[in-house]
């Protein structure tokens, strides 16, 4: 999986943030916030996402809502995934991500491996 776009990105932390249906008119006035962009732009960039799967949409009157099939977490780990799948000693490359992690991190991480246990042994 490819790490999204700048404005892809921008488009999806949006939705993520406001977990509800968002018309395209939504998204440009917020990103006009902070630079300048075109509604042609994130109109054409949301389609993009569509057709690469990360976004549905749906007919709200005469506009089209766009909300993510993906949350930023399944995304995240996704991204992780993709990243140890390239080396040829995942352990060991899980070894040197471990050793970068803080403790609360590694207490998160604890928390995730026991219920994930718990998943396979049901």
């Amino acid at each position: 999986m490819r790490r999204l776009g700048e404005l892809e990105a921008e488009i999806m932390d949006r939705l993520w943030a406001w977990q509800r249906p968002t018309t395209v008119r939504e998204i440009v006035d917020d990103i006009n916030d902070h630079r300048p962009v075109a509604y042609t732009t994130v109109m054409t960039v949301a389609s993009i996402l569509y057709n690469k799967g990360w976004l549905l949409r749906a007919k709200e009157g005469r506009a089209w809502v766009y909300s993510p099939v993906r949350s930023r977490e399944e995304y995240t780990a996704a991204l992780m995934e993709d990243a140890l799948s390239t080396s040829e000693d995942r352990s060991a490359a899980l070894t040197h991500f471990v050793e970068q992690m803080g403790p609360e991190e590694v207490s998160a991480l604890r928390k995730a491996l026991r219920a994930a246990g718990r998943r396979t042994q049901s």
